[in-house]
């Protein structure tokens, strides 16, 4: 029998409020239970929804979507809001923020930003390094 990589999707809208931050992350954890990626693609959506809430014109009023694809080698996050400018803070702590936090657990390579007229899509790709089952 051959073993094929075929994702579950997960998708859910939420107001940019910061209490449906939790919200979201709840559900996609839900999503992801007993993949080896559940926690590190749970905390990525949890700082993608945050910007979203906190940096993006969704913050004012609108809305923030998440979804994600599940695939056995690995989960693509990403959190889609309203655009706009960002104006982030510098932070004087010395301690990762934001796209610090999500480069540290998907890796250099492995996240971005699209840009659209509109809104803003930022992803994230985490890797479990661990080869389904089968696989070459």
């Amino acid at each position: 029998m051959e073993v094929t990589d075929a994702p579950r999707r997960f998708h859910g809208t939420y107001s940019a409020e910061p209490a449906q931050v939790g919200c979201a992350r709840r559900a996609l954890t839900r999503a992801l239970a007993g993949h080896p990626s559940a926690a590190d693609a749970a905390l990525i959506a949890s700082e993608l929804a945050t910007n979203a809430v906190l940096h993006s014109a969704s913050g004012r009023g609108g809305k923030f979507t998440l979804r994600a694809e599940i695939h056995v080698s690995y989960v693509r996050v990403e959190v889609e809001d309203a655009g706009g400018p960002w104006h982030q803070p510098r932070h004087g702590d010395n301690r990762p923020h934001g796209f610090d936090v999500i480069e540290a657990f998907a890796g250099r390579d492995n996240w971005g930003i699209n840009d659209g007229v509109a809104g803003r899509v930022v992803w994230a790709r985490i890797i479990t390094g661990e080869a389904p089952a089968g696989s070459n």
